[in-house]
């Protein structure tokens, strides 16, 4: 079956989540034209099973490894691709789609054809902003995160964020979208490419929207759209391997957007406990 959008959601042992975010999804697509798929990365909560028999008409792929964010996206994305399908939605397990949000997103989509990747509001479970879109990474954001006496000046804007009222108004132009809830049109993927498989987890969204800056394409934030975002659910599993596998992603970024002497700046404020050799 072909539908417009394609809703790619992968997930590994968050089964209670997943099942939150599936039936918020649902209920806010009503009759929009789309395709879920989920891509299971080798859950041991009975997550494969679950989904076959509680949601029939949602498409599982079921690996029998993890085979981490990028990989298992892009395994989606390549059968996106082959469809006719023209926007992909990447969407966190640990999310809950409100009404309307997916109409807003796809409306957006459609009014401005350059746009190749967007991303909507983000809540926190309380119902608090989340940052939901950052300027993309420079040494400031790097400096601010490891030196401890600039940490006063870390969730400003000489940390990447943007600041709470434009979240309160019209779309705007932004670095990157987080990569819990983002959209792309596949006209732009097609251009440049899936998502970079060397990034596990983590950056694989940076790389993404810078990618398609390049090649001409816009990234945006639509507020009007709007999905609660529980935040690290599977990586907290995890949480060692999960911090070594972000700054690995970010030391990887590093050397594959910089100039030599930025690149060789954001390496030396790498923690030592995490840096890589050339």
């Amino acid at each position: 079956m072909s539908a417009r959008l394609a809703v790619i959601i992968v997930t590994w042992n968050v089964r209670s989540l997943l099942e939150a975010c599936l039936r918020s999804l649902i209920a806010a697509l009503g009759d929009t034209q789309a395709r879920i798929i989920v891509v299971d990365n080798a859950s041991t909560d009975g997550t494969p099973q679950w989904v076959r028999a509680a949601f029939p008409q949602v498409h599982l792929i079921a690996n029998t490894e993890n085979l981490g964010y990028a990989r298992a996206n892009n395994q989606a994305l390549r059968a996106v691709l082959e469809e006719e399908a023209r926007f992909a939605w990447l969407l966190n397990p640990d999310t809950i789609v409100h009404p309307g949000a997916p109409q807003a997103l796809l409306r957006f989509m459609e009014m401005h054809p350059r746009c190749g990747l967007c991303g909507p509001k983000l809540l926190n479970p309380d119902g608090s902003l989340q940052h939901s879109a950052f300027a993309l990474p420079g040494l400031m954001q790097l400096l601010l995160e490891t030196q401890p006496w600039l940490w006063r000046f870390r969730d400003t804007w000489l940390d990447g964020r943007y600041a709470p009222q434009r979240y309160k108004g019209a779309p705007f132009r932004v670095g990157h979208p987080l990569g819990a809830a983002m959209l792309a049109r596949i006209d732009a993927v097609r251009a440049v490419g899936l998502l970079d498989e060397q990034f596990e987890m983590y950056c694989e969204e940076i790389d993404w929207a810078v990618r398609m800056q390049r090649a001409g394409w816009e990234v945006w934030c639509v507020p009007e759209a709007v999905v609660t975002h529980y935040g690290g659910a599977s990586s907290k599993q995890a949480s060692a391997r999960a911090e070594r596998l972000k700054w690995q992603s970010r030391q990887r970024y590093y050397r594959k957007h910089y100039a030599p002497f930025k690149r060789w700046i954001a390496l030396q404020l790498v923690p030592a406990a995490y840096r890589e050799r050339a």
